[in-house]
């Protein structure tokens, strides 16, 4: 094999592997980060104790409650704010944590279902479990209303059908790509650095095009987060849809960073190697006798 066919040959395994391994660090948060019900919970828990969560809550539950309750107009505005701030106290119970918990379980076993499964009708969050604490607060407080508090009509929706069709083939899909997207960028970059005519350049350039690769994944997140966020409808809260969103993808950015470290600290051990090596050449070589001066005939 030629010196230029083995250069092509190199190039275009290392491109293809640090084209690759983005995309496995991400397959792999979706399908174990997101995916694995333990993780998930780990992940979510403490987002009950963000303020910016919390409000949206308050401000979900007390919009359900007073749908749901009959109150003479005058009186609306004052009830309103009642229950507002009762629920607002609630959220910083460790009541309210458990119901959280208990309600971000339920959630993510119907998202699971619903992308494993043909169902194609909506994913809803219940916040009963919520409500029936505020309920219970409420008319212990002696609330003349409370009693009255539905519980069962406190569902928020997750995802709506159109959004659950085109996630389930993404999901499909990255479940199978997360064990075979990783294992195929290593490979591909081992074989690429082996064909290589200089295997310390093809090492080089593997760590900044793995660098890169991660770079732009954490720059996806970013961009990603901004469509999200301006996508959503206007009486959902940005700040806690932001909260949220920065916590499911802390560790997708946290890898993303550590990858581009990792292949910059390749990149820079194989070049400074590169002139170690050339330095040491260069003193291990005979100095040059100089050029003797031609012999002047005198006449």
């Amino acid at each position: 094999m030629s010196h230029r066919v083995r250069g092509v040959l190199s190039a275009t395994l290392i491109t293809l592997a640090c084209l690759l391994a983005p995309l496995g660090v991400f397959s792999v948060w979706a399908t174990y980060g997101l995916g694995d019900a333990d993780r998930y919970e780990a992940t979510v828990a403490p987002l009950a104790s963000d303020r910016d969560v919390r409000d949206a809550i308050a401000a979900a539950v007390t919009d359900g409650i007073m749908r749901e309750v009959d109150v003479r107009p005058r009186m609306r505005d004052a009830v309103h704010t009642f229950v507002r701030d009762a629920v607002r106290s609630f959220t910083g119970t460790p009541a309210f944590r458990a119901a959280w918990e208990t309600a971000n379980t339920a959630a993510h076993d119907a998202v699971m279902r619903a992308l494993r499964s043909d169902d194609d009708s909506a994913v809803t969050v219940d916040l009963a479990p919520v409500t029936e604490q505020v309920k219970v607060r409420l008319t212990r407080d002696h609330v003349p209303f409370a009693h009255r508090i539905p519980v069962e009509h406190t569902e928020v929706t997750v995802l709506g059908p159109r959004d659950l069709t085109r996630l389930r083939k993404g999901f499909h899909v990255l479940e199978i790509a997360r064990f075979w997207l990783p294992v195929a960028a290593v490979v591909l970059a081992v074989a690429g650095i082996l064909v290589a005519v200089c295997r310390r350049r093809a090492v080089l350039s593997t760590g900044l095009g793995t660098a890169l690769g991660a770079a732009l994944l954490a720059l996806a997140v970013a961009v990603c987060r901004r469509l999200v966020l301006a996508d959503l409808p206007p009486d959902v809260s940005r700040t806690a849809a932001g909260a949220v969103y920065d916590t499911l993808t802390a560790t997708l950015r946290t890898v993303s960073w550590l990858l581009t470290a990792l292949g910059l600290t390749v990149a820079l051990g194989a070049w400074l190697t590169g002139r170690i090596a050339r330095r040491r050449r260069a003193s291990a070589e005979p100095p040059t006798a100089p050029a003797a001066e031609p012999t002047r005939v005198r006449a």
